[in-house]
């Protein structure tokens, strides 16, 4: 990051960036309505989100709009506007230097649709939770309204949609290969992964006089070129560069070889998928280029990670940490998850093959310091509302911050996706120390009773230091404490990065044990997830076996749902382990994957009728019956209570 935010150690207050025009004119940046726009007016930014405006670091809007204010530009939040007309995209003008726009905290489809297409009845990051507050692929959606309003604006797409969205991709929701976002929303540039080092180089080069349009060779983003264009690792009167690609940079199987439905093209998609993922680290990572008929994908290296000073930075932005008082008293779900929580590292290493979070906060752990947190600590203590608990003390994973690898030299050419699968590597550090002392000195400040750890624990880095779980259970568990083995199928497991299940059985032990030590009767509660690829029915029947000889009742279970960019969804796609490119049994009947997830909930009256389908195709017959193991009863399924008639599946 070529300039670098301040580290402010005593926190203040901030007005809320304008989301109105009437706001806008109150700040003397527009002028009111009848009277005539002069040099003096303008708005420099328009940030488009489909996420309600929440002035809090675990909102992307509000970051990214803090960040550019630090910066000294006007930021307008338009937060999840009608997208059936243009009116909402101009109330501000033309912005001065780009739109910037963003689906939101999550995938739009993800957002909309359940992992069975079926539309969501919420929207965790709307008000209320309503639903139906932002359209289907939102970033493609929100660019064509902003090119509508005015056209000679540049536009800057950024968020997880985009970011996973950057080059040719499976979209599970059409069942079909989608070209590049660039392409679809005809944006001028894409960021991918956080995007404040991005925004910090693209700033840096319109200061010094070039257009957003001809910035193109900044790590962490993508562009477009056109038939004749050139890209700018090509000498300026160079029109033979496709024939003569440097060092440095590489061609993937292009959209039209990987939008097929034949072997061939999965094959090339996977390969492309292969690439994609091993050009993960940035201080080697080639430039990627996909062709799409005429036109060219370019892709530039991930950024590098912030530094701890550049991550304090960010965090000690003058957030209200509360939603735009336009919001009144309606409750916007994502944020009462967040609004007592502090979040003290962002990035993993884990490498899981479904998860988004490597591919868009990077591999690296970046860390905040003591001080930052702390601070962030006491000024949580002054907030309305505040009774004393911090709901969550993390970030992607709770126990790896600080961690990182030993030998920086090595660091700088590895091409490991995981640091800790299929082995956790000889080189990580995986000492606890500093997360040990970071809760110790959390809840000891002046006003704090209770620090939960909510976020999600790797077991096997915990397992390593039994004085970590003892900690954890003694001081930041509130009776029960989530856990993700995901399932204990070890062909499953394997392609889906993760330890096996002994790795948790080890992990429950010694938290029993620690839970015990503390004197508490305290509860894992284990997260699964059903229809992985790697899984046939033989593996989910396994599972509700595991579950049934614990007495574990989930009551939350998930259908793996196919996200873009993803090496899971690539299996999903192709059949194809894309590093070895070895054939992968994927489920894809819909009834199929519902008895998979029946399984995981054999104990519920409504699923008999599944479980014994899926028991019947497997000859597991003895786990029907009234004896003990058995997953069902014999016979017909059982009434609902209340005596209503079950609803055959």
């Amino acid at each position: 990051m070529s300039k670098r935010l301040p580290v402010v150690q005593h926190r203040y207050r901030s007005a809320f960036l304008p989301m109105t025009r009437s706001e806008c004119i109150e700040r003397g940046w527009l002028p009111p309505l009848g009277e005539e726009l002069t040099d003096a007016h303008g708005v420099d930014f328009v940030l488009v989100t489909g996420d309600a405006y929440v002035d809090h670091p675990s909102f992307s809007n509000a970051v990214i709009g803090r960040v550019l204010e630090a910066r000294g530009y006007r930021v307008a939040i338009l937060a999840q506007p009608d997208w059936r007309t243009v009116e909402p995209f101009a109330q501000f003008g033309c912005p001065r230097v780009a739109w910037l726009v963003s689906a939101g905290n999550l995938d739009s489809m993800l957002n909309n649709y359940t992992a069975h297409k079926r539309p969501r009845n919420d929207d965790q990051y709307s008000p209320d939770a309503q639903a139906n507050r932002r359209p289907d692929y939102a970033t493609t959606v929100y660019a064509q309204r902003c090119r509508q309003a005015f056209k000679t604006a540049p536009i800057i797409a950024g968020g997880v949609e985009a970011s996973m969205r950057r080059l040719a991709h499976y979209d599970y929701w059409s069942d079909k290969i989608k070209r590049s976002m660039a392409l679809d929303a005809r944006i001028d540039l894409l960021v991918y992964g956080m995007g404040e080092a991005p925004l910090h180089a693209i700033i840096d080069q319109y200061e010094a006089g070039r257009g957003i349009r001809d910035i193109r060779n900044v790590p962490g983003t993508v562009y477009v070129l056109g038939k004749t264009g050139r890209p700018h690792f090509a000498a300026a009167n160079d029109n033979a560069w496709r024939d003569n690609i440097p060092k440095g940079v590489r061609w993937l199987p292009s959209y039209d070889d990987i939008r097929g439905r034949d072997d061939e093209s999965r094959q090339a998609f996977a390969r492309a998928q292969h690439i994609f993922h091993k050009e993960h680290n940035p201080a080697r990572a080639a430039i990627l280029l996909q062709a799409h008929g005429d036109m060219t994908v370019v892709m530039n290296p991930p950024q590098m990670p912030l530094s701890t000073n550049e991550l304090d930075a960010v965090f000690a932005l003058p957030y209200n940490k509360v939603p735009h008082p336009s919001y009144g008293k309606a409750r916007i779900p994502a944020y009462d998850m967040v609004k007592f929580s502090v979040n003290v590292m962002r990035g993993c290493f884990g490498g899981c093959t479904f998860c988004a979070i490597t591919e868009h906060q990077g591999k690296a752990i970046q860390s905040r310091s003591r001080e930052s947190v702390l601070a962030e600590v006491e000024d949580m203590t002054r907030l309305p509302g505040f009774k004393g608990v911090l709901s969550d003390l993390g970030g992607p994973t709770a126990n790896m911050y600080r961690m990182t690898c030993s030998e920086p030299e090595v660091e700088k050419t590895c091409r490991r996706h995981s640091c800790v699968h299929p082995s956790i590597c000889k080189l990580l550090t995986t000492d606890h120390a500093p997360i040990k002392r970071l809760m110790r000195d959390v809840r000891n400040v002046n006003g704090v009773k209770k620090v939960l750890v909510a976020s999600g624990v790797r077991m096997d880095l915990a397992n390593l230091d039994q004085g970590y779980i003892d900690e954890l259970a003694a001081h930041h568990v509130g009776g029960h404490l989530k856990v993700a083995p995901e399932h204990v199928d070890d062909e499953t497991l394997y392609l889906m990065k993760k330890p096996g299940v002994d790795v948790y059985v080890d992990f429950e032990k010694r938290f029993k044990k620690a839970s015990e030590k503390a004197g508490k009767e305290q509860y894992l509660v284990p997260y699964f997830v059903s229809s992985h690829p790697g899984c046939d029915m033989d593996g989910a029947v396994d599972l509700a076996e595991f579950l049934k000889a614990r007495n574990l009742r989930p009551r939350q279970v998930q259908d793996f749902i196919p996200t873009p960019g993803t090496p899971a969804t690539c299996m999903w796609w192709s059949g194809i382990e894309p590093v070895s490119m070895k054939q992968v049994w994927v489920e894809t009947k819909n009834r199929e994957k519902r008895k998979q997830k029946a399984l995981m909930q054999y104990f519920l009256p409504e699923n008999e009728t599944l479980v014994r389908e899926a028991l019947r195709d497997t000859g597991r017959g003895d786990l029907v019956g009234n004896h003990r193991g058995a997953l069902v009863r014999p016979g017909a399924p059982r009434r609902r209570r209340g005596g209503g008639r079950q609803r055959r599946q």
